[in-house]
């Protein structure tokens, strides 16, 4: 009976560890060589299902090694996403391009979201220039403890869509048996389902086999940058920490706008309006005259009816005229000019408008200065020549 059982347990054995195998996450390329402008079919196995993967080519990468330079050393625009199905395997074909960092190259595929698993499979990019991999010092392995956290806060700028910054602030520990002189780590930004934009960051200083040291990278995004992000901190292509970090939206670009919206039209009315006042002053200064001539001419009508003449008046004033001849040629013989003076005194205008005759007064009556005699050898006798009543100068002498 027992050895029957030793016999089923040795055969089960190979296939348990197939299936622990199948649990690890796998990649396998179609080609193990292309050359830029080509593609490779990337398929997978082992992931968790429904995850989202992303595949990059990369440079200056081995398996197990892991990518020297983070993502920066992979070509990120010709980079591909996919998900996995249920059972935690996918499919799809990827372009190959050359990547910014020289070869070794590989097929980088890593989660997006979730708990960090990352494969790669070794590429040939045909034609790509080949680099051997820096020399890493062994012996000496970092491991980050308790402590990590953004410090900082934004100042106005950032309300005015200035860049934001914060300092990156944790606690390391070595946990190998050789000293850390200077590591340089890896500080990546990521928004939403979108990759880390990684960036290196040398500290200065040397790490003792089992000693700690607090250190404080700067940490910088993009002007306008606003939202939820994830800042990770990687060193040996292994992922250490990450912190998440809220920035508000830069409200006070939105308002700047609002008010440009609202001040430039109003501006440019101002300006308008006092550019057509300028291009008409000769008008409103003929309105201003037209008032002025309209005001004379009213003030003319009301004292004309006062100026004019009775009846009685008129026919006095012309039967001196036909006396005044007399009157001139009794002056020129050296008698007295003063021939229409009587009783009453010589006739005056003021005589004329009491609606009395000159003759009445005992001599003939002083002409008007505007009845005169007509002087045109046409005209009939006894005609004289009077002022239009429509004259609004004459009565104003």
């Amino acid at each position: 009976m027992l050895a029957a059982l030793a016999v089923l347990g040795f055969l089960l054995l190979p296939q348990t560890r197939a299936a622990a195998a199948d649990d690890r996450p796998a990649v396998r390329l179609s080609a193990s060589q292309a050359g830029k402008g080509g593609s490779v079919t990337v398929k997978g196995t082992g992931w968790r299902s429904d995850a989202l993967l992303m595949m990059l080519v990369c440079g200056q990468a081995e398996p197990g090694k892991g990518v020297v330079g983070g993502t920066n050393s992979c070509a990120n625009s010709e980079g591909r996403a996919v998900t996995t199905d249920k059972s935690g395997a996918f499919r799809k074909k990827l372009p190959v391009a050359e990547p910014p960092a020289p070869c070794p190259c590989v097929v980088h595929v890593a989660t997006v979201t979730g708990d960090t698993q990352q494969v790669d499979a070794v590429l040939k990019v045909a034609g790509h220039p080949v680099k051997a991999l820096p020399e890493q010092a062994g012996g000496g392995r970092l491991s980050v403890l308790t402590d990590t956290g953004l410090e900082g806060s934004s100042g106005v700028l950032t309300w005015f869509g200035a860049p934001a910054q914060r300092k990156l602030e944790f606690t390391v520990g070595n946990v190998g048996s050789a000293p850390v002189k200077d590591p340089v780590f890896q500080v990546g930004t990521s928004h939403g389902v979108f990759a880390p934009q990684w960036e290196e960051q040398q500290w200065r200083g040397t790490i003792a086999p089992g000693k700690k040291a607090r250190i404080t990278l700067p940490v910088e995004l993009s002007a306008g940058a606003h939202g939820d992000y994830l800042v990770s901190l990687k060193f040996g292509g292994k992922v250490l920490a990450e912190q998440p970090w809220g920035v508000g939206r830069p409200w006070g670009v939105t308002v700047f706008w609002l008010l440009l919206c609202v001040v430039v039209p109003a501006a440019v009315f101002r300006i308008g309006m006092a550019v057509v006042d300028r291009l008409r002053p000769n008008r409103r200064r003929s309105a201003r005259a037209g008032r002025h001539r309209t005001g004379r001419l009213a003030e003319l009508a009301r004292r004309l009816p006062q100026l004019r003449l009775p009846q009685g008046a008129l026919a006095a004033d012309r039967r001196a005229a036909h006396a005044a001849p007399t009157t001139r040629t009794q002056a020129l013989g050296g008698t007295d000019t003063d021939t229409g003076a009587g009783a009453g005194g010589p006739t005056s205008s003021g005589a004329a408008g009491s609606g009395t005759s000159g003759s009445a007064a005992g001599g003939p009556a002083t002409p008007l200065p505007w009845f005169t005699p007509d002087t045109d050898p046409g005209a009939p006798a006894g005609r004289l020549s009077a002022p239009s009543d429509n004259s609004p100068t004459k009565g104003t002498t």
